[in-house]
């Protein structure tokens, strides 16, 4: 068992539809404008919050061209990561109007902060909640001040160990996270569906005792899909207007259409789980008398003894279940029956 975990009021858990979160992160492509259409489209798609990211270059990375400050392979090869953050990162001063435009259209929003000036702004303009990147997942002071907030904190496991993972979870409760939920992720951009183990996601529920979710960057829906049959609770995906717009983070990010199969595809697929039930379902009804059961297949008259030869297992199923197949047969019948009717057990001297 965990702790309640919720959102500005939306419950999140395996006993709730999945949390869906539209990642902006830096699809805005340097246009506000863009920032707030991703929030509108991500609202008519069905999702329940879009999280921003908050850094500066300059509060992520450091200003340097020494090797280890340059990306090398991968979607982001041959550029410096103070030259990503650049264009990559959401000005501050955005923040409070996609603050304001998505209470307006009525989805929730929160940010992933990088440091604490940026949770210190998310505060000024009260966001409901925080999300650790995760990169930043071994940030452990950083974790320690966002938990002091008192706001509920998503963490990110990619590339974490489970000791790792440990030590964040530890730092968030220490610092007084009475609401912490983790996302299973592969810091791969993208990553293939191969890289996810998605059975990692009960065994951190049972080793971590939180909600936990999955922070998807395949390239299609059906791992985001599969997760919520094994117990995710929330759902990250980066969404783009245009997958082909150019922006660093374009080409692995869902457009809105996709993000709408997503919304409605998941909650079908924790519908679909549901929980442990042996029980006759409401849509089978219909079919009980098709099942199989006994039926004379000759005239019989009162007295006369049942052989194999009498009786067949047969759709529909008016007649005795086939599992007193032994008891009837080398019985006698009790009143004369016809060819093609139930075998009832009550017309029957059991032998």
């Amino acid at each position: 068992m965990y702790q309640k975990f919720s959102i500005a009021g939306r419950a999140i858990g395996t006993n709730h539809a999945p949390y869906l979160i539209a990642e902006l992160s830096a699809n805005h492509n340097g246009q506000l404008k863009t920032a707030l259409k991703i929030i509108d489209a991500a609202k008519a798609a069905g999702a329940d919050a879009v999280k921003l990211q908050t850094y500066r270059p300059d509060t992520i990375t450091l200003n340097s061209d020494a090797p280890e400050f340059q990306i090398h392979g991968g979607l982001w090869d041959g550029r410096s990561l103070y030259e990503l953050y650049a264009q990559a990162h959401m000005p501050w001063e955005w923040h409070k109007p996609l603050f304001e435009h998505a209470r307006q259209v009525g989805i929730t929003i929160f940010s992933s902060p990088f440091d604490r000036s940026a949770v210190d702004l998310l505060e000024d303009l009260n966001a409901p909640a925080y999300k650790i990147a995760s990169f930043e997942a071994v940030d452990l002071p950083l974790i320690r001040y966002v938990a002091a907030t008192g706001k509920p904190v998503i963490i990110s496991t990619g590339m974490a160990d489970a000791l790792e993972i440990a030590e964040a979870v530890a730092a968030a409760r220490e610092g007084g996270c009475t609401a912490l939920a983790l996302l299973h992720c592969v810091s791969g951009y993208p990553a293939p569906a191969s890289d996810y183990n998605l059975a990692t996601i009960p065994d951190m529920m049972a080793r971590f005792g939180c909600p936990v979710g999955l922070s998807d960057h395949t390239l299609d829906n059906t791992t985001a899909i599969a997760s919520v049959a094994l117990g995710a609770s929330i759902i990250e995906k980066h969404v783009t207007l245009d997958r082909h717009g150019g922006g660093p983070d374009d080409s692995f990010s869902l457009e809105p259409a996709e993000l709408a199969a997503l919304c409605r595809d998941s909650q079908i697929a924790w519908r679909a789980r549901g929980q442990v039930d042996y029980g006759r379902k409401s849509s089978e009804q219909g079919n009980v008398q098709f099942r199989r059961s006994l039926y004379f297949v000759r005239d019989l008259n009162a007295g006369d003894v049942i052989t194999e030869e009498s009786v067949r297992s047969v759709r529909p199923g008016f007649g005795a279940a086939p599992k007193f197949w032994d008891e009837v047969i080398g019985s006698c019948v009790a009143v004369a029956v016809q060819k093609n009717t139930p075998v009832r057990l009550a017309d029957l001297i059991l032998k």
